[in-house]
């Protein structure tokens, strides 16, 4: 069966998108998602991790068979508006492009945060420029940069397993504090570590350049997250086990915290390295994924008509990436990374609730996976997203309604732009 037609071009195999998924999902989540976590559960964030990663895989199998059938840039802006109205469709695609941008910067401020903490806010504003530029290049460059940052990371993750272990610092006392903020604290912190699954999408938002879409998605969002799932695994619990929740939850770079404590910390300035690396590497992918949806929602009349543009040669949407990084050096410029991280977790939830919903409607004969998992899958994001910080939700729910009041209003005043 032929591909269907894009305006893009489709150069994008198996192994890409799989590399894609994980260059968004192992980056700056990783090096940072765990102090926050460990500040709400303790130890108790493993169980977090473990709801975080059955919420995430609902959500990975309503995405794969919705990308199958609608191989288009935009994700579930694209679902949303073909099952479920193009109220839900904008919803979502606003709630992914402003709590991705959120996400954005928070990468870009990890970046400075490991690799120049006298100046966080200038390397990372450094490293945004840098990683458009090759966006801007063409796809097949962001996922060769991917393969790099992906293969460096994983090095550099090892290094902080193995510091954490062998340091002479890990013992069985540093995992004993699983009851802070009890069950509350447990869903807030799945919450949290959800930010660091959500980069799976990124497969499905390029779906306008992977080769044999309909097989090939199905296939590498699956994969991708269960890498992720062992990955994350293995590091939070060894350091747990290496300095304890306290630590971590106090640190601004737990990571390198957990390697220092110990005998081995001359790995630290290795671990610095790499989580500048996985940063510079989520950048790289989301930049491109949320630069998708920007265009998708602009090529509907959803966001400024300016954005809908393909450059001629490369065939990518560089108005609409470039208006994503200028967005995001904005928010580097003003947020702090503790702060953004709930609200972009929430932002995140709400898009994915909007995909199980979209999937949930899907008949018997397009479904890969069954029906329940959509439904568990809304259930888990409603649940997760009300449980994080109250400030996060209170400002995740303004920025939407803000949002969808604009919408209304431009509507009403522009209804021949409606799809």
């Amino acid at each position: 069966m032929s591909d269907p037609p894009t305006r893009l071009a489709r150069r994008l195999g198996t192994g890409d998108a799989i590399v894609i998924g994980l260059g968004s999902m192992i980056g700056a989540s990783v090096f940072a998602a765990i102090g926050p976590a460990a500040a709400a559960a303790g130890s108790g964030l493993m169980i977090g991790l473990a709801v975080a990663g059955v919420v995430a895989f609902c959500n990975a199998t309503s995405s794969a068979q919705l990308a199958a059938i609608y191989p288009a840039s935009g994700g579930t802006y694209v679902y949303g508006r073909k099952r479920l109205g193009n109220l839900a469709g904008f919803s979502a695609g606003w709630g992914f492009v402003i709590g991705k941008s959120a996400t954005l910067s928070v990468s870009a401020l990890t970046f400075g945060a490991y690799a120049f903490p006298e100046a966080p806010r200038p390397a990372g504003i450094a490293a945004v420029v840098v990683v458009t530029a090759i966006n801007l290049r063409g796809i097949t460059r962001t996922a060769a940069a991917t393969w790099v940052t992906v293969t460096l990371v994983l090095i550099a993750l090892t290094l902080v397993v193995v510091a954490a272990v062998g340091g002479g610092t890990a013992e069985s006392d540093n995992l004993a504090d699983w009851g802070v903020g009890g069950a509350r604290g447990i869903l807030e912190s799945a919450g949290l570590l959800f930010f660091a699954f959500a980069g799976y999408a990124r497969i499905a938002t390029l779906g306008e350049e992977i080769k044999d879409p309909a097989r090939t998605i199905p296939r590498a969002i699956p994969a991708a997250l269960g890498i992720t799932l062992v990955v994350y695994a293995a590091v939070s619990a060894t350091a747990l086990w290496a300095v304890g929740p306290e630590v971590l939850a106090e640190a601004s770079a737990p990571l390198a915290a957990a390697t220092e404590a110990g005998s081995w910390n001359g790995l630290t300035p290795v671990v610095r390295v790499g989580a500048a690396i996985a940063s510079a590497g989520a950048l790289l992918a989301l930049i491109a994924g949320v630069g998708r949806t920007t265009f998708a929602m602009a090529a509907e009349g959803d966001l400024p008509r300016a954005l809908d543009k393909v450059h001629p040669t490369r065939k990518v949407p560089h108005y609409a990436e470039a208006a994503v990084a200028a967005v995001v050096i904005v928010l580097v410029s003003l947020t702090d990374l503790r702060n953004v991280l709930g609200f972009s977790s929430f932002c995140v939830l709400f898009y994915y609730a909007v995909t199980n919903a979209s999937a949930w409607t899907l008949s018997p004969t397009q479904r890969r996976w069954p029906r329940a998992l959509s439904g568990l899958g809304f259930a888990g994001c409603v649940t997760l997203a009300i449980t994080l910080p109250g400030a996060s939700v209170l400002t995740g729910l303004s920025v939407l309604a803000a949002g969808i009041l604009i919408w209304r209003i431009r509507q009403a005043l522009l209804p021949t732009i409606s799809a």
